[in-house]
């Protein structure tokens, strides 16, 4: 029976994970990616708080001067609207540039940098009301909403308690010079920023761990998921075994076209059949070119008969090689003696032209060449 969705207990696969990140599924903390942007904000304001009051101080007293030229020409309001603009973007380039590389940063924290083709396509499957509905209140939106308030609660109540702390100060910057009252509110806003950050870093801390788990939770697999995607990228045991069924019959079909060119036939005479063929000039010793025992020893016979090949009987030396011989391997130096018997009785018995026959040679024990085991009684 097939697993179930509860059943899915064990942990994803590399194929898996990879399949996800290709398709843009990777833990995620919207959490964290805020803490991070408004951390670098914080840190610059506290690092050069002083400098962007300055400027912002200079750019609001350059833009509230009348210049009564200016007034009587419209044709220089738009270069004087492009230069506040300047004036404006230069200002905030610094925050812009700290948030913008912040944003960059904090995917790397968790998850990784990710471009992914698959993601940009439209899914049209989440224009279904039915299913639309249904994510609104599953159990992830639910998580989703209760972390917002809680961010909220918590983020407003520590800039409320930060606010509430220095009311005597902001109530002093309404007498204090602008100059001063500028830089001194930049201060206030820089402290209520960082505590403001350093609440929003505790949320991440907690939902960083959940986003990781509630990850690999949906990433896990069943033992059916598992050997699927195992058939899949290794093949069917019933695919690869008839595989190796077609390739043993292809080369036993291909060694057994190479018998009508062997020399000789050497035999146990029933179990055993090694071909050998010897080209002067070619090769160094004769060459094994079919190999069988049992059924493949008797095609192999059968075809030598019909291509009146000689079947020599010689059963240590068919055993030898069968054993010690591969297809189209020359036969090793300590069956040359035998080997070399057997040739020169096939080409005498090729001379032979009437008179007596050739005897057959006698071939001795062989190295390899023991027989079987006998099977246990």
């Amino acid at each position: 029976m097939a697993d179930s969705a509860e059943e899915k207990t064990l942990p994803a696969t590399e194929k898996r994970k990879r399949e996800a990140r290709e398709r843009g599924q990777l833990p995620r903390s919207r959490e964290l990616s805020t803490a991070v942007v408004m951390g670098a904000g914080a840190a610059l304001l506290v690092a050069w708080g002083s400098a962007l009051g300055g400027r912002t101080l200079a750019f609001m007293q350059e833009g509230l001067r009348f210049d009564a030229a200016a007034l009587a020409d419209p044709a220089r309001m738009p270069a004087a609207i492009g230069g506040a603009l300047r004036s404006g973007l230069m200002i905030a380039a610094p925050v812009m540039l700290a948030t913008f590389f912040a944003a960059l940063i904090a995917p790397m924290l968790i998850g990784g940098w990710n471009l992914s083709s698959k993601a940009l396509q439209p899914d049209f499957s989440r224009l279904n009301p039915v299913s639309g509905f249904g994510r609104m209140f599953s159990t992830n939106s639910l998580v989703e909403l209760a972390k917002s308030i809680a961010k909220f609660l918590i983020v407003g109540l520590v800039a409320g308690i930060s606010w509430w702390g220095s009311r005597g100060e902001l109530l002093g910057l309404g007498v204090e010079p602008s100059t001063q009252a500028i830089g001194h509110g930049l201060g206030l806003v820089a402290s209520t920023f960082v505590w403001m950050c350093a609440a929003l870093g505790l949320i991440a801390a907690i939902d960083v761990p959940w986003q990781l788990w509630s990850y690999a939770k949906q990433m896990k697999m069943s033992r059916q998921e598992i050997k699927q995607e195992y058939k899949q990228s290794e093949g069917s045991p019933e695919v690869k075994g008839r595989i190796r069924r077609l390739q043993a019959e292809l080369s036993q079909r291909r060694m057994m076209e190479k018998v009508p060119t062997a020399d000789v036939i050497v035999t146990n005479p029933t179990h055993y059949a090694v071909a050998l063929k010897y080209t002067a000039g070619k090769n160094r010793a004769p060459v094994v070119v079919a190999k069988g025992v049992d059924t493949v020893a008797a095609a192999i016979r059968e075809l030598a008969a019909e291509h009146r090949i000689a079947l020599v009987e010689a059963p240590p030396l068919a055993r030898a090689l069968y054993r010690g011989c591969d297809l189209e391997d020359e036969i090793p130096a300590q069956l040359y003696a035998a080997v070399a018997q057997v040739l020169t009785y096939v080409f005498q018995l090729r001379a032979w032209r009437g008179g007596d026959r050739p005897l057959l040679p006698k071939v001795g024990d062989v190295p390899g060449g023991e027989p079987d085991p006998l099977p246990p009684a």
